[in-house]
């Protein structure tokens, strides 16, 4: 067995399901593991138990930025249908099962195998390493936004999101723009309604006033179009009682370049006064690499001669640590690039296939000969 799937195997087993968010027991294991390897590693909790890692190792020439890889620990929940296998880890028919295994303890297992393999060899790479582990990506990145907030990132010259992607290339992702609006009326006996002022109307009105709403951006060649999508509407307590509340939630996904401020203004003019919006729930912008980048030509160029036939490079509509990180790192040019399954992420069964996450590992190792020598 590849090391690298071994070591995928083990951290499907740690549960690090979040909410409530335990990372710590699997930040401590791959700490064990990069510093046995000759890491420095610094664990950094931004709430008990969940626990974020950098770990760094050392090039011989201090002048050239180093090369990042990164990924997030936690998972989502099982959820509430059964699981016919066990989800904390199971090789079956060439796939590992179990939560995480796609999304994304497959990409963290293959990077981390591959950095530790170059670790151990001599003679050091010119260039560093950088390993950032997230807690708490899957509740809105709260991991990576604590070390951006405490400047603890520094330069690079490449990043690379280990996010599943099934070994294809990603020059870009969308970005999130996740609210909450609120509505407020007065309540009254449901048989008079004339003496309240329903909330709930309110908010529909404001509904469906986001049918014609345009977010007026040319489409992105990786990622298409924005998209927005009313994702709840929760409001009144009782059949017989107008509702003097309601809330609802809206999801937007948005391009590279796009100005977050400037498309919450247009949308609460265009749901009128009567909602008021919440600070974002989560406020994420997109991930955007040029082709033409030298760090996207190499990573792209070494993604063909391991996987003989890739394809052209794709774009990703969920949003990554990247989010944060690219920024934090000083703008750097960044990839999303991983094992895993997109259509995996999240499911009940979720699996990796093994022969992917080997891929995977020989195509960081390659990357790290390259970029590093």
């Amino acid at each position: 067995m590849d090391d690298s799937v071994a070591l995928a195997r083990d951290l499907v087993r740690f549960d690090t399901i979040s909410p409530p968010g335990t990372e710590e027991a699997c930040a401590a294991h791959l700490a064990a593991l990069l510093r046995e390897a000759g890491l420095a590693v610094a664990e950094h909790a931004f709430a008990p138990g969940r626990v974020s890692l950098i770990a760094r190792l050392a090039g011989t020439d201090a002048a050239l930025a180093p090369l990042v890889f990164t990924g997030h620990l936690d998972t989502v929940p099982l959820g509430s249908a059964p699981w016919s296998v066990d989800p904390r880890g199971e090789i079956r028919d060439g796939r590992l099962y179990g939560r995480g295994a796609s999304d994304m303890k497959a990409g963290v297992a293959a990077f981390v195998a591959a950095v530790t393999d170059r670790a151990r060899a001599a003679p050091a790479p010119a260039r560093g390493i950088t390993l950032v582990l997230t807690a708490g990506e899957e509740t809105g990145c709260r991991g990576a936004a604590d070390l951006a907030r405490q400047g603890l990132m520094g330069e690079a010259s490449g990043l690379v999101v280990a996010e599943p992607t099934a070994n294809r290339l990603a020059l870009a992702h969308k970005g999130a723009l996740h609210l909450r609006g609120r509505t407020r009326g007065a309540t009254a006996h449901g048989s008079m309604p004339d003496l309240g002022d329903n909330a709930v109307l309110k908010a529909t009105r404001a509904v469906e006033a986001l049918r014609g709403f345009a977010i007026e951006r040319p489409a992105h060649p990786l990622l298409g179009t924005p998209t927005l999508a009313v994702t709840s509407l929760h409001g009144g307590e009782a059949v017989n009682v107008i509702p003097d509340s309601c809330t609802l939630t809206l999801d937007l996904r948005t391009l590279p370049g796009q100005d977050h401020a400037a498309t919450l203004a247009r949308l609460q003019e265009a749901m009128g006064p009567e909602v008021a919006l919440d600070p974002p729930l989560a406020d994420l912008p997109a991930v955007g690499t040029d082709p033409s980048d030298p760090f996207a030509t190499a990573v792209a160029r070494i993604v063909r001669e391991v996987v003989p036939g890739a394809g052209q490079v794709i774009g990703m509509p969920y949003f990554t640590d990247g989010s944060v990180l690219q920024g934090a790192l000083g703008g750097c040019p960044t990839v999303i690039l991983g094992p895993g399954e997109p259509g995996q992420a999240h499911q009940t069964d979720e699996w990796c296939a093994t022969d992917a996450i080997a891929t995977a590992h020989r195509i960081y190792a390659a990357l790290i000969r390259d970029w590093c020598r």
